[in-house]
C-alpha cells in the first residue's frame, strides 16, 4: 500500500468516527446561522456568536433527544405517526425556550427583544428543519454503517475461509510428495536425490511465495513444471507427460496453487497401479488475462474400489471453493469423466 493510499485510508477512518461527524454537523449549522444573522440583523460578531451558542445548545438537546430517543423508539419500529407527533412536540418546546433565553440576554437591545417576540412563530420552521435534517442524517449514517459492517464481515469471512483452504492445500501436496520419496528410498533408488531437489524448490515457493494473496502467473507455471518433473522421475516410462504453455506468461496475477490440485488429481486418482501405460496432457493458453487450462489423463475403465475415503478429494473440493471466492462470475470449469479418460478445462479471467 502506497503512502498516499495509507493517508487516504486514515482520513476516511477518521471522518467515519462519530465525534468528527457530529462536529462537522454543528460547525456547518453554526456557520449557516451566523451568516444569516450577520446579513439580516447587522449585529456585532460577538453578539451573533453568543446568540448562536444559545441556539445550538437548545437545538443540540432537541437533536440528540430525537436521535437517541425518538428514532430508536418510534421510527425504527415504523411508528411513523407517533414519531412525527413527538418530533413536532419537541420543536414546540425547544423553540420558545430558545427564544426566551435570547430575549433574556438581549436586555440592552430592545429592538432585538421586539424582533424575538414578533417573529417567534417563524422560528419554528428552521428548528423543525434542523430536527428533520438530523433524522435524515441519522438514517443515512446508520444505513451506510450497516452496509460497511456487512461488507467487512463478508470480507473477513472470505479471507478466513481462504486462509483455511490454503492451509489445507500445502500439507496435502507435501504429504503426497513425501509418500513418493519414501517409496523410492525403500527401493534405494538413485532418483531420490533429484526428488529431494525438486521438492526443496517446490517448498521454497509454497513457504515464501504462497503467503501472498496473488502471485505472478510465471511463478505458478514454473511451479507446475517442477511438479511435473518430479512426477516424471517418480512415474518413469509408464506415464507419458506432456506440458505446453502457449502465449505470453509474465506478471499476470493469479491466486497461488490454483492449478495444481487438478494436475495432482491426474496422478493420484487417474493413474494408479492398475494402468501399465498412461498419459497426462496439459496445455495452458495465456491471452492477456484470459487463461485456458486443459488437462487430460488416461484412466482404467473400471476404477478400483476404495476401502477408505480418498484423501486426495480435498484438493478438488478446495480449489472449487477458492474459485467461487476469488473469481466469482469470472471462471468456467468443465469436467468430462469418460470411460478411459478424464478431462478438466478451466477458463479463468485474471485480475487486471
Amino acid at each position: 500500500m502506497t503512502l498516499n493510499a495509507k493517508i487516504k485510508k486514515r482520513i476516511l477512518r477518521l471522518a467515519s468516527t462519530k465525534a468528527i461527524q457530529h462536529s462537522m454537523f454543528w460547525a456547518i449549522l453554526f456557520l449557516l446561522y451566523s451568516l444569516i444573522e450577520v446579513l439580516f440583523t447587522h449585529q456585532s460578531f460577538f453578539y451573533t456568536v453568543s446568540n448562536n451558542v444559545v441556539r445550538l445548545i437548545i437545538l443540540g438537546l432537541a437533536v440528540y433527544y430525537n436521535v437517541y430517543r425518538l428514532i430508536p423508539k418510534y421510527l425504527v419500529d415504523k411508528k411513523f405517526l407517533p414519531y412525527l407527533g413527538f418530533l413536532i412536540l419537541t420543536v414546540l418546546i425547544a423553540t420558545p425556550l430558545e427564544s426566551f433565553l435570547i430575549y433574556l440576554k438581549s436586555s440592552s437591545h430592545p429592538d432585538i427583544r421586539a424582533e424575538v417576540v414578533t417573529n417567534l412563530n417563524w422560528y419554528f420552521i428552521p428548528n423543525f428543519f434542523v430536527l428533520a435534517t438530523s433524522t435524515v442524517v441519522k438514517i443515512t449514517v446508520d444505513w451506510y454503517t450497516n452496509i460497511r459492517e456487512k461488507q467487512e464481515l463478508v470480507t473477513e469471512t472470505m479471507q478466513s475461509e481462504l486462509r483455511f483452504l490454503k492451509s489445507q492445500i500445502n500439507p496435502h501436496f507435501l504429504f503426497n510428495t513425501l509418500n513418493s520419496l519414501y517409496a523410492l528410498t525403500l527401493k534405494k533408488s538413485d532418483l531420490a536425490p533429484d526428488i529431494v531437489l525438486k521438492l526443496s524448490e517446490m517448498m521454497r515457493y509454497m513457504l515464501y511465495e504462497c503467503n501472498e494473496k496473488w502471485v505472478p502467473l510465471s511463478k505458478e507455471v514454473n511451479y507446475i513444471a517442477n511438479y511435473l518433473e518430479l512426477e516424471r522421475i517418480r512415474q518413469g516410462a509408464r506415464v507419458d507427460i506432456s506440458y505446453k504453455v502457449n502465449g505470453l506468461v509474465s506478471n499476470q496475477n493469479i491466486a497461488p496453487l490454483m492449478f495444481i490440485p487438478f494436475i495432482e488429481n491426474c496422478f493420484k486418482h487417474g493413474l494408479g497401479s492398475h494402468i501399465s501405460k498412461g498419459f497426462v496432457n496439459i496445455q495452458l493458453d495465456a491471452r492477456g488475462n484470459d487463461i485456458d487450462l486443459q488437462i487430460q489423463n488416461s484412466k482404467g475403465e473400471v476404477m478400483p474400489k476404495q476401502n477408505h475415503p480418498r484423501s486426495g478429494g480435498i484438493g478438488l473440493v478446495n480449489v472449487r471453493r477458492r474459485l467461487e471466492l476469488l473469481y466469482p462470475n469470472r471462471y468456467q470449469l468443465t469436467v468430462d469423466d469418460a470411460p478411459t479418460t478424464y478431462t478438466v478445462r478451466l477458463k479463468l479471467r485474471l485480475e487486471e
